[in-house]
């Protein structure tokens, strides 16, 4: 049942609009001036006022602004009541009511049946605006909600990236010296590296890739190192790449694991040898610089033409070896370093991002932020679109 409040000094009235109000349905409240409506109107809060414009100490103007300033009245429709008088007068009238919030105007002498019609047009209005009102509140809970919980999934997510970073190798220093980028686009990445000894004389080095972003895919690149530095993939020689990968390939099809793939460059180097293999399944090639000379370096791409692990079953891969010169050093990288999108809309791509490679190692410097540096330059925003990882490793 709507609230109605009436406000007039005039008894006579009161009664008149109290009694056709109430023989409408609605629940009538009156009061006899501005102050005791003003009052009146902060206990009930009522749908709909209706006020006399010329009362006695606290005229119906007043009272309408300082209803319309409370905002547990914002959606109160008022309706002042004006007595006739000449056109020019009510025009002024109108504009002056307007201007203090009133929401409707009738003239005295009041026509009850005008009356009824004016009270339900604004008992929809207020209905409506009560409606939004109601819309918006609940809006600004459930956005202080989605807030909570994001800053929750955030604090999760920073959580679940620390473990995350917590599990890559410390660099290596002696035979093999290593070092390593790690810059996710989110907070959580699909790249994964390791390195390790696997016994006197070889060396594990790889970098894999897992398709799309966030958590599913740096679950399944975790699940991977997991495996790998457990050495559990059964039936498996952890020496000789081509088996690794061909184990992988059985235990990380694609059709098991949310439709995600993954590449790596899997290699083993023979310090005693100095002989590196490797196999490499859809990933980018790595590149070998090696100093043959003052002013020369020569350049090999280690790469392969295989498929991605968990596309096809029951797949073969190839070894690849040779001999590493002294004074050599290998980059493994994900695509995430070279496909950068600048802001003239070309992609730097992996040549110049070779070429870059070669330059940078020209120079005295050994700290791989200067090409963090450098990459992110040529992004010119904040994050990368995709992940981007980097491996260096030096054969000393």
């Amino acid at each position: 049942m709507f609230k109605i409040l009436i406000i007039d000094d005039d008894p006579i009235v009161r009664a008149a609009l109290k009694r056709t109000l109430q023989n409408q349905g609605y629940d009538v409240s009156v009061a006899s001036d501005g102050e005791e409506g003003i009052v009146l109107a902060k206990q009930l809060h009522p749908a709909l006022i209706i006020c006399d414009w010329m009362m006695s100490n606290l005229d119906g103007l007043e009272v309408c602004r300082q209803i319309k300033v409370d905002s547990e009245m914002t959606t109160t429709f008022f309706i002042l009541l004006t007595a006739k008088g000449a056109a020019k007068g009510e025009e002024e009238d109108r504009i002056r009511g307007l201007d203090a919030g009133a929401d409707e105007f009738i003239s005295k002498p009041i026509e009850m049946n005008e009356l009824k019609a004016r009270v339900r047009a604004g008992l929809r209005l207020h209905q409506l605006n009560q409606d939004l009102h109601n819309q918006k509140q609940a809006l600004e809970v459930l956005n202080q909600d989605l807030q909570t919980q994001k800053q929750i999934l955030e604090a999760e997510l920073a959580e679940a990236a620390d473990y995350v970073r917590s599990l890559l190798p410390e660099p290596l220093v002696g035979t093999v010296t290593t070092k390593a980028l790690f810059v996710p686009s989110t907070q959580l990445g699909g790249d994964c590296f390791d390195y390790y000894w696997l016994d006197d004389e070889n060396l594990v080095i790889y970098l894999l890739d897992v398709s799309g972003h966030g958590v599913g895919s740096a679950l399944l690149s975790v699940s991977v190192l997991n495996v790998l530095r457990s050495q559990s993939l059964p039936n498996t020689n952890f020496s000789q790449p081509s088996e690794v990968l061909k184990a992988l390939n059985n235990a990380f099809q694609m059709s098991n694991h949310g439709d995600k793939y993954f590449t790596i460059w899997y290699g083993v180097y023979n310090r005693r040898k100095r002989q590196l293999t490797y196999a490499s399944a859809g990933h980018p090639q790595a590149v070998l610089l090696s100093h043959t000379s003052t002013n020369k370096i020569q350049v090999q791409q280690l790469g392969s033409l295989d498929l991605p692990i968990g596309f096809v079953p029951n797949i073969e891969f190839e070894n690849v070896a040779f001999d590493v010169e002294e004074n050599s050093t290998l980059y493994i990288f994900s695509d995430g370093a070279y496909e950068i999108n600048q802001p003239d809309g070309t992609i730097w791509g992996i040549n110049a991002f070779i070429d870059y490679l070669i330059n940078y190692s020209k120079e005295e410097t050994h700290d791989l932020n200067q090409i963090l540096k450098y990459i992110m330059a040529l992004n010119g925003k904040c994050n990368l679109d995709d992940d981007l990882s980097l491996l260096k490793a030096e054969f000393n």
